[in-house]
């Protein structure tokens, strides 16, 4: 499973899902239902997780699985979203945990490797991350990241049929410490 990794970090890697990822990544979502709702729906169906391989085709689109470097058990999951280049260099940043890895730093880590891929391998400038103002655990996930808060958006995202308030958050290139 290593020999697949985009980035390795000292207790997780991430990389790209494959097809053969589709039954622990579904198991880890229905397991996490309590975790992610309100806050995000993920696919929970063998026709949606072909769905989310075929978006990760897309250049715009970069889909992550962060995993334990010991097993290689997926941990969470990282979507780099609306990668846009030339003068902007800019995308949108959403993740989720799965249990039971959940308040382990495992996605701290995972995240900070999704950040250096995105400003060192891809030559982004900017990372936007927009959160629900009631996600606690998010909000501080990306303050701990280094993202700065830059404004309330009303209605911003459709999630589980709702139009969801968000706060939006971001991260450029020069203010982002790369894991060594």
């Amino acid at each position: 499973m290593s020999d697949r990794a985009v980035l390795r970090g000292g207790r997780v890697l991430i990389r790209h899902p494959t097809v053969a990822d589709a039954d622990e990544f579904l198991q880890a979502v229905v397991a996490s239902r309590d975790l992610h709702v309100p806050w995000t729906h993920l696919p929970d169906t063998p026709e949606g997780f072909r769905t989310m391989l075929e978006r990760n085709e897309d250049p715009n689109d970069e889909l992550l699985l962060v995993c334990l470097l010991d097993g290689g058990a997926i941990v969470g999951v990282a979507h780099l979203g609306q990668i846009v280049l030339r003068d902007f260099r800019s995308a949108y940043l959403g993740y989720s945990a799965f249990v039971p890895h959940e308040g382990r730093g495992y996605m701290t880590e995972g995240l900070r490797l999704v950040l250096r891929h995105a400003f060192m391998s891809i030559g982004l400038h900017r990372v936007e991350a927009n959160v629900q103002p009631d996600n606690a655990r998010s909000i501080a996930l990306v303050e701990r990241l280094g993202f700065r808060r830059e404004g309330y958006s009303p209605k911003y995202l459709r999630i589980g049929g709702e139009w969801r308030d968000h706060v939006r958050y971001a991260i450029l290139a020069e203010d982002f410490e790369a894991p060594a």
